[in-house]
C-alpha cells in the first residue's frame, strides 16, 4: 500500500526547497504528495513542485488531524514552530489513526535543530556527539540549558518522541545545523543563521565575535540538507527500518568550521558593501551586544544563542542510510560574498 506525504513550512527556507527537488529525485512509487498552506497564493505556488496543497490553520487541530486521517496521510515532514510542541501531538495522534485503519507504518519527521545539541543547551563535550549515540535521547532529557528558552525548545524534541512511542509512530528528529547557500523554493530564500549575522552586523556597523575561544559549529549546504530529507523518505518507502524514536536523530551536516573564521568572511563581504565600518572582527563588550539585540529584536542574553557556541554535534546516521554531502564544510566561505549580497537585497526590500 502506497505512502501518502505531508510537507508543511512549504513557503519557509528549508521546506520550500525540499519541495523544489522532490520531483528530481526519482523516489521509490507513493501515492500522492501533499503540503500544508495558508494562503490561496501559496496553494498555486506549491503545484509547481507537484504537490497538492492542503489549506488549514495550523492552530486548528481537529481539522488538522481530519486532514491527516481523511487523505491518508502516513508520512508527515514537520517543518514550523521547532520552539513549541503545540503542534506536533495532534498530528502524531492522526498518524496512529491512519496506521490503525491501513496497518502501514507511519512517520513523523520532526525539524528540531543543532542548538538542541549543543552547549546552548546544557551539553558540554570535549569530543563529538554523534547522532547515532545510543545515550542520546537520556542526554537530551537530562540536559540543563541555562536559558529558559533553550530548555523549551529542546523539551519539544523530548516531547515529539515520548509521543511517537506512545502512539506507535515512527518519529524522527532532524537537526539542521548552520544551513547556507540559496534557497530554492518560492519563498524565504535565506537562511535564518546566516541573516541573524548580517543583521546584527549591519545595526552595530561591525562585526563582533560573542565568544571568548575560537569555537566550532556543524554546517551544511542547503541542497545537502534537503538531499538528507529526501534519503530519509526514500527509505521510508521502501520500507526500511533506519531507526526510529529514541533512535532516530538525524544531523545535516557535511562537517564543522570555526565562529571566528565565518566571522571573517562576513565581515569581508559586508566591509566590500560598505554596510560595517571596516573588515576587522572584534570582541564583543555589553554595549555591542545591546546593539546587536537591537539589530536582531531579541533581549541581549539571547545573542550569544544565536551567533556563537560550540556545538560537537557529529554526522553519522545519514551515511549510514546512503546519504553523503556534495559540499564540504570550507566551501561556505567561497558561498559567503553571494549570500551576504542576497540577505541584504532581502533586508533592504523589507
Amino acid at each position: 500500500m502506497s505512502h501518502n506525504i505531508l510537507v508543511t513550512g512549504a513557503s519557509g527556507y528549508l521546506g520550500g526547497s525540499l519541495l523544489a527537488r522532490w520531483e528530481r529525485n526519482s523516489l521509490p512509487p507513493y501515492g500522492h504528495l501533499y503540503a500544508l498552506v495558508r494562503s490561496d497564493e501559496h496553494a498555486q505556488a506549491v503545484k509547481q513542485y507537484g504537490a497538492e496543497p492542503l489549506q488549514c490553520d495550523i492552530n486548528d487541530h481537529e481539522n488538522l488531524k481530519k486532514i491527516i486521517v481523511d487523505n491518508g496521510i502516513s508520512i508527515v515532514f514537520f517543518l514550523i514552530d521547532s520552539f513549541t510542541a503545540q503542534h506536533q501531538p495532534p498530528i502524531i495522534e492522526a498518524l496512529a489513526q491512519v496506521k490503525a485503519t491501513t496497518g502501514k507504518e507511519v512517520h513523523f519527521v520532526h525539524t528540531g535543530g543543532a542548538k538542541h545539541f549543543s552547549e546552548h543547551a546544557g551539553i558540554h563535550r570535549d569530543k563529538p556527539l554523534l547522532d547515532t549515540d545510543p545515550e542520546l535521547y537520556n542526554i537530551l532529557k537530562t540536559s540543563y540549558a541555562p536559558l529558559e528558552f533553550v530548555r523549551r525548545t529542546t523539551g519539544t524534541n523530548i516531547t515529539v518522541i515520548d509521543t511517537c512511542e506512545k502512539y506507535g509512530v515512527r518519529g524522527y528528529i532532524f537537526a539542521p545545523c548552520i544551513v547556507y547557500g540559496r534557497g530554492e523554493g518560492f519563498g524565504n530564500q535565506t537562511s535564518i543563521q546566516d541573516v541573524a549575522i548580517v543583521k546584527a552586523a549591519v545595526k552595530a556597523r561591525r562585526v563582533y565575535k560573542v565568544d571568548t575561544g575560537n569555537p566550532t559549529w556543524p554546517v551544511c549546504h542547503i541542497v545537502d540538507n534537503t538531499n538528507l530529507y529526501l534519503q530519509m523518505v526514500r527509505n521510508m518507502l521502501l520500507g526500511n527500518d533506519i531507526g526510529y524514536n529514541k533512535h532516530g536523530f538525524y544531523l545535516a551536516a557535511s562537517g564543522s568550521v570555526h565562529w571566528n573564521d565565518l566571522y571573517a568572511s562576513v565581515a569581508a563581504a559586508l566591509a566590500k558593501r560598505n554596510r560595517v565600518e571596516d573588515a576587522t572582527v572584534v570582541q564583543a563588550d555589553d554595549a555591542a551586544i545591546a546593539t546587536m539585540g537591537e539589530g536582531l529584536g531579541v533581549s541581549p542574553d539571547l545573542v550569544p544563542l544565536m551567533l556563537g557556541g560550540t556545538c560537537v554535534f557529529t554526522a553519522v546516521n545519514g551515511g549510514r542510510i546512503g546519504w553523503k554531502a556534495q559540499y564540504p564544510p570550507e566551501h561556505i566561505f567561497e558561498a559567503v560574498d553571494e549570500g551576504v549580497g542576497l540577505i541584504l537585497e532581502s533586508l533592504d526590500r523589507n
